[in-house]
């Protein structure tokens, strides 16, 4: 194949046919690669991933503009479960597990668009990542914030996705869990091939992980570059690598600040 996996071409979405939250996104994920998506709540992160996955429909979103390609095809107007069987799945933000089903009944459901005959062995292979949790026989809803993102991932990839969707993987995680969920995203890029868009407000342990990174803003991008450039970029650094919370600045507020002019 050539060219990148993903191809987020200048892209509008609206929910409820009048309320605009993404402006012109583009972006594009090569295969192989950790992508970061940066930037502060309310920027369209979230909004992104859904467009994407084929989710915006269960929250009357709608891409109206621009369109989205897979391996080549476009996939906007595709239904969410023929986006997971075309290698696309998504990690919700606060994991959305099944609280009252088990670990490997969790781990099953990831693989209700499959046929193959593999999905025990594919069980073992994520247990061998996160043994953890086979020693958990018990619902998932009592799973630690932890386990329960572990769960969250283990699920996506029984799938077989070539392409994971990860918004928020160290909401409400402690430093030491965010350090241990991280670790393990960067080994399944590293052993299994696949492709991570990653949606973090953690910017240092995205880009800590990524290849290359987007910052968002008010529903577009306006900074992209090597997680290594960001890392060093003294906007990124005072915005997202310092401050937190009500002391983060907004790029919108520098008047000296130029958004890339293919953004524009």
């Amino acid at each position: 194949m050539t060219g990148p996996l993903l191809q987020v071409n200048n892209i509008e979405v609206v929910y409820n046919d009048v309320i605009l939250v993404l402006r012109g996104l583009s972006l594009e994920v090569p295969q192989g690669e950790i992508v970061a998506l940066l930037g502060a709540n309310g920027a369209g992160k979230s909004t992104t991933l859904k467009a994407i996955s084929g989710l915006l429909r269960t929250e009357e979103g709608e891409v109206t503009r621009g369109e989205i390609r897979f391996l080549g095809d476009r996939i906007n107007g595709i239904e969410a479960h023929d986006i997971v069987r075309r290698g696309i799945f998504q990690v919700m933000e606060g994991r959305r597990i099944v609280a009252d089903m088990t670990c490997q009944e969790n781990l099953r459901l990831g693989a209700f668009t499959r046929s193959d005959g593999a999905v025990k062995r594919d069980i073992d292979m994520v247990y061998s990542y996160f043994p953890r949790l086979r020693e958990r026989t018990g619902l998932a809803g009592y799973l630690s914030g932890g386990e329960q993102q572990m769960l969250a991932i283990g699920r996506a990839l029984m799938a077989q996705p070539k392409l994971i969707l990860m918004d928020e993987p160290s909401m409400g995680l402690s430093p030491l869990l965010v350090k241990e969920v991280f670790g393990i995203i960067r080994k399944l890029n590293r052993d299994l091939g696949i492709t991570i868009l990653l949606v973090e407000q953690n910017a240092r342990m995205a880009l800590s992980v990524a290849s290359y990174g987007y910052v968002m803003e008010q529903g577009k991008v306006v900074l992209d570059g090597t997680a290594a450039s960001l890392m060093d970029n003294e906007d990124v650094k005072e915005f997202y690598l310092g401050g937190h919370g009500a002391d983060r600045k907004s790029f919108k507020n520098i008047k000296s600040y130029k958004r890339r002019k293919r953004w524009l």
